[in-house]
């Protein structure tokens, strides 16, 4: 906590901890830029679908207690809101030492989504550890091909207008 505070007001640094292990990551505007594609895709297709959902944003999530804490790039409840979210999305650009999973499997966490070197991973809670899987249990369907293809589109306006219509034709 001390070293956390010691970065306050400093934008573009973000914090992991667990197991007395802590990571400092920095955010490049590549990582935002991605992130914010992936975010308004995903809520395109939530708003067409009138899928309920509570954006939680980026959070510290976790607790001493817990030994994991963790500044999310975005979550989401679905449906109602809780304490811990249902889905956590997570921009990889470069990777560190610490096991995320493990911390958001202490929290509960549903689903997680990983994008790293254009590949979007998928990791689902079944029981106590998390399942890699080809499509979202959350989202089941999502036409994930698609959505990916739009992930990396050339222009982040153009990829949700068209991915907005992909759907309404029945995607």
């Amino acid at each position: 906590e001390a070293i956390e505070q010691s970065f306050e007001g400093i934008v573009g640094v973000k914090f992991a901890y667990l197991d007395g292990t802590l990571e400092i990551m920095t955010i490049s505007p590549e990582h935002e830029d991605t992130l914010s594609t992936i975010v308004r895709l995903l809520e395109v297709y939530m708003d067409e679908l009138d899928i309920r959902f509570y954006k939680r944003g980026g959070p510290s999530l976790g607790s001493k207690e817990l030994g994991a804490r963790s500044e999310l790039d975005q979550s989401y409840n679905l449906e109602t809101k809780k304490p811990f979210p249902d889905l956590v999305i997570e921009v990889v650009f470069t990777s560190g030492g610490i096991d995320k999973l493990v911390g958001y499997q202490r929290m509960g966490v549903t689903e997680v989504w990983f994008w790293e070197d254009d590949v979007l991973d998928i990791y689902h809670l079944s029981g106590d550890s998390y399942s890699k899987v080809s499509n979202s249990e959350l989202f089941s369907g999502l036409p994930l091909d698609i959505f990916k293809n739009y992930i990396t589109y050339h222009d982040q306006y153009d990829a949700v207008k068209e991915f907005r219509a992909v759907l309404r034709q029945g995607g």
